[in-house]
């Protein structure tokens, strides 16, 4: 049997969740520890969020809570697959694969993307974890690459707290009611554009995904949300309904988990989905 391992930042809708192992990372709140998802749901997450007037911090996972996974699964007889965040973001695929050495029927993936772009991915694992273990790695491995994260930030001031963009550059945008569109490339986030307002910001957010090769439905395909309400995706998903009628009759959707929360900040809306063309 071939086990699906995730880390706690891969963002999953809640039935796919229970089909697979999770190692939660640490959420910071001043002095106070929180492993996320098990101290600490995405609601107080964000209530908290809001609240502080500093930026929580996060952690990674020690080999050793790996460890202690891959234990389990190796007593059962059982292969396990591992995915986690990009290392290019996180050091959590770097405890993965020091807890996974020298252990033949522990894979580990680095997925190169986050939330629910690492989320897509997994699921297209669990729907695949009839394969052997190595198999499947090498599969995800070659799929990780059609993966495409877009997403559209609400505010530029947890970027500005995070220290990802100056003060001066979060108060302009915050002036002129800027939202980055983001990104990621080869693991790392970049930014591909910037609307003013809201309505321009998800014109962009469709042109962008026709720009990256277009949806290819027969794929998992998950949209996000940060906050507490899932009011500026609902908006999001009517002003761009020709981009999904098509495709899918169904758009599954879910909270953003709080590492990747930690910079994104509430209001932020995101479409995970493999291109068009992929092998």
């Amino acid at each position: 049997m071939t086990r699906i391992i995730i880390d706690s930042t891969i963002d999953l809708p809640e039935q796919y969740r229970r089909q697979v192992h999770i190692v939660p990372l640490t959420i910071h709140f001043g002095t106070e520890e929180l492993l996320d998802g098990v101290d600490i749901d995405r609601q107080r997450f964000y209530e908290r969020l809001v609240e502080s007037d500093v930026l929580p911090t996060t952690s990674q996972p020690s080999p050793d809570a790996f460890a202690q996974l891959f234990d389990q699964v190796e007593a059962a007889g059982d292969s396990a697959v591992v995915l986690t965040i990009s290392h290019k973001l996180s050091g959590t695929y770097q405890s993965a694969c020091i807890a996974a050495e020298g252990r033949e029927r522990i894979f580990v993936v680095d997925t190169m993307s986050a939330s629910i772009g690492s989320g897509i991915l997994a699921r297209y694992a669990i729907d695949n974890a009839h394969l052997h273990a190595g198999e499947l790695a090498a599969l995800l491995e070659r799929r990780r690459q059609d993966v495409c994260i877009i997403g559209l930030v609400d505010t530029l001031e947890y970027l500005k707290k995070g220290g990802r963009i100056s003060k001066t550059a979060a108060f302009a945008g915050g002036l002129l009611n800027i939202h980055p569109v983001l990104t990621l490339t080869d693991g790392e986030v970049t930014i591909i554009g910037k609307a003013r307002g809201s309505r321009q910001g998800n014109n962009l957010l469709v042109q962008k995904i026709h720009e990256s090769g277009g949806i290819d439905f027969s794929m998992p395909l998950l949209l996000g949300y940060s906050g507490l309400s899932d009011a500026l995706l609902q908006k999001y998903v009517a002003d761009s309904a020709p981009l999904w009628e098509n495709g899918t009759e169904t758009l599954e959707s879910v909270c953003i988990g709080s590492v990747i929360g930690t910079h994104a900040g509430p209001g932020a809306v995101v479409a995970a989905f493999f291109r068009r063309g992929g092998k």
